[in-house]
């Protein structure tokens, strides 16, 4: 098992067992991550779970800032 390989399947373990975990960062929806850890998520768990951010950290924060509330 590869680490990218197990990093997926724990992302998918936990974000199949709590409907409140989710990933966002830059390209992981779509382009499944720059390495690919994300790899099928996006197809699985769809936009509101998987989400591509704007490339600058403010993007990242005002999502960050929403999603908490």
């Amino acid at each position: 098992v590869t680490v990218r390989d197990a990093l997926n399947s724990a992302i998918d373990e936990e974000m199949e067992r709590d409907e409140k975990v989710l990933v966002l960062g830059e390209e992981v929806a779509q382009y499944d991550g720059a390495y690919k850890v994300t790899r099928g998520l996006w197809r699985k768990y769809g936009d509101k779970r998987v989400i591509d951010t704007p490339i600058t950290e403010m993007g990242f924060t005002g999502i960050a800032v929403g999603a908490a509330m």
